[in-house]
């Protein structure tokens, strides 16, 4: 049974404090004209997790921006036993062009596929009504398009994930999810790059990623926070007894850390230790190996903290387990000098909140962040430490390149497996601090400009309004 997420309404008066009077204009006429198309109609959102991930990053202000302009949207989540994410994950990793656990996408692949998808589908048919609007997010999703378009309802399939130049391993991903997709009203892709072959161009929408400014991943956090927040979740020590660490909540009410990280460390980070941060799923994409072996190797006199979820937490990431004990075994392996400056950090996942304040702590705390995916949808990571006005270093793949003008707001690797490279990169911003800060600022502005939740949302009400007029 599809699980629903509850996301309180979020005023649009704050945005006030972001954007431009221009941005604002716009933003407002868009809600106005929201509100009549969808006067009578649900928007759902439908996708495979409430926690972890940036899809997941995407919808809660997007569906709390939408309901606080006076839009009906919800959110679904639908679940799966482990064969079923199995699966999905296989699908996720070709789609990036990598082959994942090597199995292929057969007949007994698509039974356990479509018999999931069966029952979750008759459930939610069951709440959607014949002039509402389904957004379905990602490859756990596409089976449902032709199920719920039975009931009327107008489906939009939404893909976040993809590579530059597809590969034999993309088109397998492809071939398999097409028949499920291809009668969807309406497709979106992060940008043109990843379009499929065969799909309908008369219904294909482009619409990049985006960030909630107000969100507690992203809400402004002066120094004493930051450095509580650490404290408290047991990244940063100072020998001395933690202090409070209360933060906002997404709906006002105030929010404290009282969960710790598990830490795999020689010793704890001070709270003056000079610091790079990668923040990402466990996920062999995401390259947790040759970050640890490019900043070992390469980055002297800093330390790094390569931060991701509590792996059992992230119910549609069956692989996040093998890749942390693959991480944490070349930490041991590393000589001593380099592994004491080596921690792994497991975020507590128990409240969303919680864990997105700890990962903004860490991003405000780091004097670089770092993205060096192997492969990449867009990066949601990237323009949340850019909003930090924090000076980013990563692979020009997939929307990094399209959040990250190299050279301005940020250093774009042309190849992420090149360590030396990588480790150049980020060295040589730790030494010039003028240099990093003057990114930083750019970087915000940036994010500003193109990458918040109220410029993706009219950009998604400009999709629904085409599926429906």
């Amino acid at each position: 049974m599809p699980e629903t997420v509850d996301i309180p309404p979020v005023g649009a008066e704050r945005l006030r404090d972001v954007l431009s009077e221009q941005q604002l204009r716009s933003f407002e006429t868009g809600a106005e004209d929201a509100r009549k198309l969808f006067e009578g109609r649900t928007v759902w959102n439908v996708n495979s997790t409430a926690k972890g991930g940036g899809v997941v990053e995407l919808l809660r202000p997007l569906v709390g921006y939408a309901r606080g302009i006076g839009v009906d949207c919800r959110w679904a989540v639908i679940g799966g036993d482990p064969r079923f994410f199995d699966v999905t994950k296989r699908l996720h990793n070709r789609l990036h062009g990598a082959e994942g656990d090597g199995r292929p996408l057969d007949d007994a692949a698509r039974g356990i596929y479509e018999r999931t998808l069966r029952a979750e589908a008759g459930a939610l048919a069951a709440r959607i009504g014949e002039r509402d609007v389904v957004i379905l997010h990602d490859p756990q999703t596409a089976g449902l398009v032709e199920p719920l378009r039975r009931t009327g309802a107008k489906v939009v399939w939404r893909c976040h994930i993809g590579l530059d130049e597809p590969n034999e391993t993309v088109r397998d991903a492809w071939a398999f999810l097409h028949p499920y997709v291809e009668s969807a009203d309406a497709f979106i892709f992060s940008r043109a790059a990843f379009v499929w072959e065969h799909l309908d161009a008369a219904r294909i929408h482009l619409i990049a990623p985006s960030i909630d400014a107000f969100a507690p991943k992203n809400q402004d956090l002066n120094d004493e926070t930051v450095r509580a927040v650490l404290l408290a979740a047991g990244i940063v020590s100072d020998g001395a007894r933690p202090e409070a660490a209360t933060f906002a909540r997404q709906d006002g009410s105030p929010g404290r850390v009282t969960r710790r990280a598990e830490v795999f460390e020689d010793a704890p980070l001070g709270p003056d230790d000079p610091v790079v941060v990668q923040v990402s799923r466990w996920d062999e994409l995401k390259d947790p190996l040759g970050v640890i072996r490019g900043f070992a190797e390469h980055v002297p006199d800093a330390h790094l903290v390569y931060a991701g979820p509590a792996v059992e937490a992230v119910a549609d990431d069956p692989e996040g387990g093998q890749v942390l004990r693959e991480a944490q075994q070349l930490r041991e392996r590393l000589p001593e000098p380099a592994r004491r400056r080596l921690h792994l950090a497991c975020l507590p996942m128990d409240d969303a909140e919680e864990n997105a304040i700890i990962v903004n702590a860490l991003q405000r705390h780091a004097r670089v962040v770092v993205q060096k995916s192997i492969a990449e949808g867009f990066g949601l990571t990237v323009a949340e430490a850019m909003w930090k006005a924090r000076p980013v270093v990563a692979s020009r793949i997939g929307g990094i390149q399209d959040q990250i003008v190299d050279g301005t707001c940020g250093v774009l690797l042309d190849d992420p497996r090149d360590l030396a490279a990588f480790g150049d990169a980020v060295a040589g911003l730790l030494a010039d601090t003028e240099r990093a800060e003057r990114m930083g600022d750019a970087a915000r502005e940036r994010v500003r400009s193109d990458f918040l939740s109220s410029r993706s949302l009219l950009d998604y009400l400009g999709v629904v309004r085409a599926v429906l007029c």
